[in-house]
């Protein structure tokens, strides 16, 4: 079975046992409603490929690892919509969940998947305790305070940024998670794993500042121009467009440099190495014969 078969097949049972019934029928409607169209499931598929490149010796406990984190990864787009963050409209090319289901049902939605991420862990506890307990700490950590997403959010309503902590925490926490969890699901040492997630963290994050400087809303499929609308920090505003996409492709250089010794450190290599090209943006590579307005 291929990744994106795991992850798709494994987040199927968890929404479901969400949904048990007696359950409140909008709430279960909303719970798969965030996490469907999955995208691309970036932070799931580099979970499984470090844990592919460790040996992954435990596949049900790496497939309930990757499901965790992207639960808390939903559950973070579906608060990062609301009307007190980004009061965003769409996302992925449809309604937010605020908007299809209302705001209380959107902050029970993301509550609710955040501890889900928690209880799909317990369920595989009993293959090896030490290795889950591992998963929930690493987890944690990536998701609240002082080094989680919840940090990310947090830095927002600080008058003075500091624009490399911000990333860390806001995108890159949930990529270290990726790669620690991908290790530890596979019976390895996670801290070495580290910097490997958070420099594709800080890629991702300067490729998505590219993507909001550079679309529209339609290409996106979310709201555009959010970082200017809100004053927030940002890569482009920094470095401009060219700097921007040059720091990117260093940053992920040095990412493989920092790529552990591991029976499937070429193969990572690799993927890491293909994300250059995949993260540039399309509108920047048809437009390199000419100067970009504004740069």
């Amino acid at each position: 079975m291929d990744f994106a078969k795991r992850i798709e097949s494994a987040m199927s049972r968890a929404i479901k046992a969400g949904q048990a019934v007696p359950s409140p029928d909008k709430l279960a409607r909303a719970l798969h409603y965030s996490v469907s169209p999955g995208g691309a499931r970036i932070r799931p598929n580099i979970l499984l490929s470090v844990a592919a490149a460790c040996g992954d010796d435990a596949p049900k406990i790496a497939d309930a690892a990757a499901v965790a984190l992207e639960l808390i990864h939903c559950a973070s787009l579906v608060h990062d919509d609301l009307p007190c963050f980004d009061d965003a409209d769409t996302r992925r090319g449809k309604p937010t969940t605020h908007i299809e289901f209302s705001e209380p049902l959107a902050v029970l939605t993301g509550d609710s998947l955040i501890v889900m991420a928690f209880s799909v862990l317990t369920e595989v506890a009993g293959l090896d305790p030490m290795r889950v307990i591992g998963l929930m700490k690493v987890l944690a950590d990536r998701t609240g305070m002082p080094n989680g997403i919840c940090a990310g959010q947090g830095w927002e309503s600080e008058s003075t940024v500091d624009l490399a902590a911000y990333h860390r925490s806001k995108t890159g926490a949930l990529f270290i998670a990726a790669t620690q969890m991908g290790a530890i699901a596979a019976g390895q040492e996670g801290e070495q794993w580290e910097e490997l997630g958070a420099r594709i963290g800080e890629a991702f994050q300067v490729a998505d500042d590219l993507r909001d400087a550079l679309y529209d809303e339609e290409t996106l499929g979310k709201p555009v121009g959010q970082d200017d609308l809100h004053g927030r920090p940002n890569a482009v505003t920094e470095f401009g467009v060219y700097g921007a996409i040059d720091r990117m492709k260093d940053i992920l250089s040095g990412a493989i440099a920092s790529i552990p010794k591991c029976p499937g450190e070429a193969g990572l290599a690799k993927l890491v190495n293909m994300q250059a090209e995949v993260l540039t943006p399309l509108k920047w590579r048809a437009s390199q014969a000419n100067k970009i307005p504004g740069e």
